[in-house]
């Protein structure tokens, strides 16, 4: 990818990919832009949110024409608002826990040699060749729900847990494989699932098609004030509420989201858009943590997240909606051994260069220690050991 001068002051490479936050004050005003954007490309991923829109280019060759579109609109850049959350495994058997973890998510293979999300919504996977000896139970695992039907059809084997819905891959990487339900029984729910989130993908045919339902659905969730989360992908757009924001409980409006549920999905069918059940997938990270207030605290100001409304639940959650929720629950102090382990799982934060020294510099302050550090690249352990590395990119 082109460095960041070649490719306009509004954007930087994150992981990757030239990327580029355009700050909105509403779904109707960040659905305009996504329907510019998918008239130049049909391979431009686009999320558009309550206050903005995320735009990541197949091809820099469109930066400038994107820019220029978002300024017509009186749309702002924010550099400042761009990160990436993914996951990393080290294992001594990469290829082993690679397949695993391919048939949980349905991910496709990347070029690094890990998995990536194919819908680019849930984190990505990198598997790194590893010989240090981890035998004791992770503190970190994922959490991935995806419909019934499919669960069921992952053939995974005899499952364990609390919930009797956990797996683990050939190295005791663990994973909760949650089946979804139906959103409702109304038959004007059909379209829906919960998956933690409720979720509506839908097919289109066209980019105007795709626009079309993007620009319906921002102005029925912004007439309902409700924060709905947009993603345009080639021939696909994903209707979502945010993870629990469906429950009154969660998003404290006062509405009910089945009312709007429905009305979006009149929208799309009206629209010729076609829903398939077979997509929805939700995916958050679990940190077991002896003191969860202040490994919990690390976590918010690490990733500029922020804490559940609800005082009885431990999820942190991006602003945006555009990396994955960190969920905590609380282990007994006394698992000496398990606590003081290495994971054989940490994060990898990409941030662009010209931001990560401040956060660096958050992270030290929220109490995290500096474990290696080079020209790009700083490895930080929370107050419990957990590792998150920041990738510094141009």
């Amino acid at each position: 990818m082109p460095a960041m001068t070649v490719i306009g002051m509004d954007w930087r490479v994150v992981d990757g990919v030239a990327t580029a936050w355009f700050d909105a004050p509403s779904l109707i005003d960040g659905a305009a832009l996504a329907g510019r954007v998918a008239d130049l490309s049909p391979d431009i991923v686009v999320d558009v949110r309550a206050t903005g829109v995320r735009v990541r280019l197949d091809s820099a060759n469109h930066a400038e024409a994107v820019s220029a579109a978002a300024r017509d609109l009186g749309l702002a850049a924010n550099p400042a608002a761009l990160q990436q959350l993914s996951v990393v495994f080290e294992s001594a058997n990469p290829t082993a826990v690679r397949q695993f973890w391919q048939r949980v998510l349905d991910y496709a293979p990347a070029q690094d040699g890990g998995l990536l999300d194919p819908l680019r919504r849930d984190p990505a996977i990198r598997v790194r060749q590893s010989s240090e000896p981890r035998p004791l139970r992770n503190r970190i695992h994922l959490d991935v729900v995806r419909p019934a039907a499919t669960v069921e059809n992952l053939n995974l084997g005899e499952a364990s847990g609390p919930y009797g819905v956990r797996h683990s891959d050939s190295d005791g990487n663990e994973v909760d494989v949650v089946p979804g339900d139906p959103l409702g029984e109304k038959v004007g729910l059909a379209d829906w699932q919960a998956v933690f989130s409720a979720m509506a993908c839908y097919r289109t045919i066209s980019s105007l098609q795709q626009s079309e339902l993007a620009v319906a659905a921002a102005a029925l969730a912004d007439d309902a004030g409700f924060p709905l989360l947009i993603d345009l992908r080639p021939g696909l757009v994903i209707i979502d509420s945010g993870k629990d924001q469906w429950d009154a409980d969660a998003h404290g409006l006062a509405l009910d989201f089945s009312d709007l549920a429905e009305n979006l999905q009149t929208a799309a069918r009206e629209l010729g858009a076609t829903a398939d059940p077979t997509l929805p997938r939700f995916a958050q990270l679990f940190l077991d943590a002896a003191d969860v207030a202040a490994v919990r605290a690390f976590w918010v100001a690490a990733l500029g997240y922020v804490p559940d409304r609800r005082a009885d639940n431990s999820d942190i959650y991006d602003p945006r909606w555009l990396n994955p929720a960190l969920v905590f629950q609380e282990i007994d102090a006394s698992e000496t051994e398990r606590r003081q382990q290495r994971n054989r799982i940490h994060f990898e934060l990409a941030l662009p260069s010209d931001f990560a020294q401040a956060r660096l510099a958050t992270m030290i302050a929220a109490g995290g220690r500096l474990l290696e550090e080079s020209s790009d690249r700083w490895r930080v352990a929370d107050p419990e050991g957990n590792e998150l590395v920041i990738v510094s990119e141009a």
